[in-house]
């Protein structure tokens, strides 16, 4: 029989070295096989705590920057969770096996499409996918435990937080004085607080129509 993959072991490791303590979201990184993810040419640097190109011009995050960003919506079994941005569909993978159901919304179908083949490979049945915009979150499904959003919102995204139930977290990238910086946002009835938690990079959050590439 096979023993653990030497790569995840020692991406797991990295991530431990770099600040991430949940041990439960240390296990679904673990239990996530990057390699399924990333385009066949990059396959040999899927374990790299790199982000890596995907399709139609997106990228798939660094595995530094997914395990924080999950950490930091301290997720439970009882929690609906909407993302904003699918991408590859990794980030989704390892919040569906931390929470009750996931809601992901992608811009562009190719992806979409690409994401729910690797999830029913997977197995996962708690993901509920969309190809609309997503600017304007998920009203029909609203509200939702947890937000993440994985693409950079020109400011705080207050139509996508509208959807945030009282006492939800939600972690957005935001562009503010030429930086990006990841935030976290706690609602408490109408006020919400918030933590700039580490400078980031990502591709901008875009308004309009989904695009059928």
């Amino acid at each position: 029989m096979d023993g653990p993959d030497p790569r995840m072991i020692q991406l797991v490791m990295t991530l431990r070295g770099g600040g991430v303590t949940d041990f439960g979201v240390l296990a679904a990184i673990e239990r996530t096989p990057r390699d399924l993810f990333v385009p066949g040419r990059f396959v040999d640097q899927a374990y790299d705590n790199r982000p890596l190109p995907i399709d139609c011009g997106q990228t798939i995050s660094q595995p530094f920057i997914v395990a924080h960003m999950t950490q930091a919506l301290e997720l439970d079994d009882r929690c609906k969770v909407l993302e904003i941005g699918t991408g590859s569909g990794y980030q989704a993978a390892v919040l569906s096996r931390l929470s009750r159901r996931v809601y992901t919304v992608e811009r562009y179908r190719t992806l979409s499409r690409e994401a729910e083949a690797r999830f029913e490979m997977l197995r996962l049945s708690n993901i509920v996918t969309r190809v609309g915009d997503g600017t304007v979150g998920w009203p029909e499904q609203a509200p939702f435990d947890r937000i993440i959003v994985t693409a950079s919102a020109p400011g705080r995204p207050v139509e996508i937080l509208a959807h945030l139930k009282d006492g939800g977290i939600a972690v957005a990238p935001v562009d503010r004085d030429g930086k990006q910086f990841l935030v976290r946002y706690e609602r408490s009835g109408a006020t919400f607080t918030e933590e700039d938690l580490m400078e980031v990079r990502f591709v901008p959050l875009i308004k309009g129509e989904a695009r059928a590439l």
